[in-house]
């Protein structure tokens, strides 16, 4: 590798919107993320699909439609 063209990798803290504050390696000093792993609704399982004014419900029938012509 060369010498004098690689930044600075050294441990970082970063903080999350939610409170949880994490050690990570970056070239950054000090970041600051609206969502981490502990509050993402993906991960914490709260994660709900709405559905509004049927369109699921549409969805579905418009490709069942579909499945059954290709039959």
């Amino acid at each position: 590798m060369k010498k004098g063209i690689h930044p600075k990798y050294s441990d970082t803290t970063v903080s999350c919107a939610c409170g949880n504050v994490m050690e990570l390696g970056c070239t950054a000093p000090g970041l600051k993320v609206e969502i981490c792993s502990n509050c993402h609704p993906f991960y914490t399982g709260t994660h709900k699909i709405m559905d509004t004014e049927g369109r699921l419900e549409r969805f579905k029938n418009k490709y069942a439609k579909a499945a059954q012509a290709k039959k």
